[in-house]
């Protein structure tokens, strides 16, 4: 038994190195067909190309940022100067209806002043054609009513 217990032990020990080195073959022959298969024709990009380029876009980063900025500060000076110009067109507002209604006030006193003249005159004519008094019907500087 003793004899058999060895070449059993033996035998499982070639199987098992047999088993390892198969499999070491296959991974190996694995790895070629993988690499045949799909080559790398560019060369991967380099650690010190990669930090470049992120260099390159944390710079861009902080002047878009920048950028950002002044823009809300201009967006910012825009809304005061829009405030500004909507305060200032409500105060204009409130003078042109100020100026409406003394232009109104003002020719209604023009209407009364011209509905005056004209009754003057008219007086002035019937007292003239009877010879009472007047100016001898002399006119005013040649201002005539066309009405």
């Amino acid at each position: 038994m003793t004899a058999h217990a060895f070449l059993r032990r033996t035998l499982i020990t070639l199987g098992i190195a047999a088993s390892l080195l198969a499999a070491g073959l296959t991974i190996r022959a694995a790895s070629i067909w993988a690499a045949t298969s799909a080559p790398l024709s560019i060369a991967p990009a380099s650690v010190a190309s990669i930090q470049d380029a992120l260099d390159q876009e944390r710079a861009r980063s902080a002047g878009l940022e920048q950028q950002l900025a002044d823009l809300e500060s201009s967006a910012a000076q825009l809304r005061g100067a829009l405030d500004a110009a909507n305060a200032q067109a409500g105060v204009d507002q409130g003078t042109a209806d100020e100026l409406r209604a003394s232009l109104s006030a003002a020719q209604q006193k023009l209407s009364k002043l011209e509905a005056s003249l004209r009754a003057a005159r008219t007086a002035t004519r019937a007292g003239g054609s009877t010879g009472a008094g007047g100016s001898g019907g002399s006119d005013d500087g040649g201002e005539h009513d066309d009405d």
